[in-house]
């Protein structure tokens, strides 16, 4: 049975229809991301499932004390809290429950067959169990540490920002972790290492969630389930983003001629995802069975583990050769840069080179600097030493200000500024229509004034009108917030085609993959390095020395321990009856469900046959029995890991 049902719901505004007679529900366990043009109804669907927002017909049906909580884009905290406070505030249900078991677990030493007690205190301790609040107060400070917000602790909650103070109300919907978890655009406002923190904490504590999110990395690890919202209806897809891409490029062979641009768009995504990902996806498999194979050999052998990390820093070597043609046009040749904001240093010593083709991305932690160096080069921050030689040439600036735009203007005036109805782009002479149509602008939208868009419009606007400038570099800072899915699309082939230079501020792992040939990171020691590998490869080989670096100190630590003081270990346990049942078993049944999988992929692949039993049942299909797969994998592999500790005589 559904956690929550939407059955025959219909939503409008005015004239506008929203949704029509769509079907919706949650299972327990399940993760779904809302996927859809801006506008389409993501936001309006997820309000439905809230029950903040009441469809025009139809029903929401929700299992009783089911607790349904959504994360707002502008929260709201009680008057006078500090962070801390505001995180801890909707703790007390669950720390008057652990009070309450910590209580009966005493009364019960005393009177052990008491069955009322016994009862509330099962019961307690399952919701204890449900909510992973037995580790309450670390789980607290992990929390905040991992969401940069231990410095802010004592502060206020009105003194923060909006993106700080989403950044503590997710904080405290994870902590409170409720039936349901409701998502709009949890990645906002993150940084890469809060992002990774959030997609592991989703994941190990097996969250069911409904999310809206344009990051496309965290779908793909996330998600269980995709959802797109498309003229009025719901269609369904199994699995993240790399599955939705694969179905929905099938469904859309069907209906081409409708859908021709878009088509082909996801057409060059697949293929991108296909080629790029899997390929670095594999080389990283491979790199971390070494590492876990290491984890186990060189738990008492530091030097071994040294000398793995030195291959890795060999590895990320290779990437960083440059790679740059010399005789390329220079724009910036940057010596000796140093910058501060008011007592804090963002960067020192950093000196480079930016070419005329370079297509460069900034990445690092919030408030290490980013978009003040962008800023810099600019011109619009002096900096605090050092110098910046700037060659001849024009700059195109996009920023989430979106300062080119005037709200009093209409999308005709925007572009056509000296009258007419045609726009030149990059030496075509196109009808403005024709090129908005390009950014998902339908033909009613050019008559309409800036001012009445909704943010994610105006950034289509904004970006639109940049392509049509003539400039030799364009600077980006954070392009694709507010932008859906099929925008960032629009937005990645205008930059693979764009001629000239390309510097822009990031924490979209997919978008600077796909885009940067060559990243400028900051450092947490106030430097620049310069690499030319994916960043999203970066990530790991950073989060593998990482590894390394603490196994290394837990090696040398085990080796300095008095031998004296090595406890004998404990006699090893046996597998149970069942278990060795299953692990004959398993591997067969594994095999079988691998054969039925590839089956299925097959089918899905071949027209004729997915249109005999239907796409939506064959996705739900394969989705049960990959569902089935892992279990009965992980259920393989815990008796296996058992059954190894027993031989070693470790258990």
């Amino acid at each position: 049975m559904a956690l929550i049902d939407l059955q025959n719901i219909s939503k409008h505004y005015s004239a506008q229809k929203i949704l029509v007679e769509i079907d919706f529900h949650v299972d327990e366990g399940e993760r779904i991301v809302i996927i859809g043009k801006n506008g389409s109804g993501k936001s309006t669907l997820m309000k439905i499932v809230n029950g903040t927002l009441d469809a025009d017909e139809g029903k929401r049906i929700i299992q009783n004390d089911i607790e349904v909580k959504m994360l707002d884009q502008r929260p709201v905290f009680e008057e006078g809290h500090n962070v801390r406070e505001a995180v801890e505030a909707g703790l007390k249900e669950i720390n008057a429950a652990k009070d309450r078991y910590n209580e009966l677990t005493n009364l019960l030493a005393e009177d052990f067959e008491n069955k009322t007690l016994l009862r509330e205190h099962e019961k307690l301790s399952n919701y204890i169990e449900h909510h992973s609040a037995w580790n309450l107060d670390d789980k607290i400070e992990r929390i905040i540490q991992h969401f940069d917000l231990k410095r802010y602790e004592d502060k206020p909650i009105a003194l923060l920002s909006g993106g700080e103070q989403r950044r503590v109300a997710l904080a405290s919907l994870l902590l409170q972790k409720p039936d349901v978890l409701l998502l709009d655009e949890p990645t906002n406002h993150l940084d890469v290492y809060m992002v990774e923190f959030l997609e592991e904490l989703l994941l190990k504590e097996k969250f069911t969630l409904v999310f809206i999110s344009h990051d496309r990395y965290f779908i793909d690890r996330v998600a269980t389930k995709s959802i797109e919202v498309e003229d009025c209806a719901l269609r369904e897809y199994k699995g993240g983003y790399s599955d939705y891409l694969q179905q929905k490029e099938l469904y859309l062979q069907n209906l081409q001629k409708q859908h021709e641009t878009l088509l082909s768009l996801l057409k060059r995504e697949n293929e991108w995802y296909s080629r790029g990902v899997r390929a670095r996806l594999k080389r990283n498999e491979g790199r971390k069975e070494r590492l876990m194979e290491l984890r186990e050999a060189a738990k008492n052998n530091p030097s071994k583990i040294r000398k793995m990390s030195m291959e890795l820093q060999r590895e990320a070597k290779h990437f960083n050769r440059d790679k740059s043609i010399n005789k390329q046009k220079m724009l910036f040749e940057i010596e000796d840069l140093h910058l501060k904001l008011g007592d804090k240093e963002l960067l020192h010593d950093f000196s480079t080179r930016i070419l005329q083709k370079d297509v460069i991305a900034i990445v690092g932690p919030n408030g290490s600097g980013k978009s003040t160096l962008l800023k810099t080069l600019l011109g619009r921050i002096k900096p605090t030493s050092g110098k910046i030689k700037q060659g001849e040439f024009t700059i195109g600036y996009f920023d989430q200000h979106r300062e080119m735009l005037d709200d009093d203007k209409n999308l005709i005036e925007t572009f056509c500024p000296h009258g007419g109805d045609r726009v030149s782009v990059q030496g075509k002479d196109l009808h403005v229509y024709g090129y908005l149509k390009n950014f998902l602008f339908p033909r009613e939208f050019l008559d309409k004034k800036i001012g009445v868009l909704s943010g994610g419009e105006k950034n289509r606007v904004a970006l639109a009108l940049l392509f049509t400038k003539k400039v030799d570099i364009l600077i980006l800072d954070e392009p694709t917030n507010d932008l859906d899915i099929p925008t960032i699309n629009i937005l990645e082939e205008q930059l693979t085609n764009f001629p000239g230079a390309v510097i822009l501020v990031s924490h979209d792992r997919y978008f600077v993959d796909k885009i940067a040939k060559k990243l400028f990171i900051f450092k947490k020691d106030q430097t620049i390095e310069e690499s030319y590998q994916d960043y999203s490869e970066y990530l790991e080989l950073e989060k593998e020395l990482h590894e390394l670096d603490e196994m290394e100190k837990e090696a040398v630590i085990e080796q300095e321990k008095p031998k004296e003081n090595v406890k004998e270990k404990p006699k090893p346990v046996k597998l149970t009856y069942k278990e060795k049942i299953a692990l004959e078993k398993l591997p067969q049944e594994i095999e079988e469900l691998e054969n039925t999988i590839e089956e299925k992929n097959n089918c899905l692949a071949d027209p004729e046959c997915y249109e005999k039993i239907g796409i939506s049942v064959l996705a739900k299909e394969l989705e049960e029995i990959e569902a089935l797969y892992e279990q009965k994998v992980e259920e393989l592999l815990n008796i296996e890991e058992k059954l190894e500790a027993i031989e070693n005589g470790t258990s």
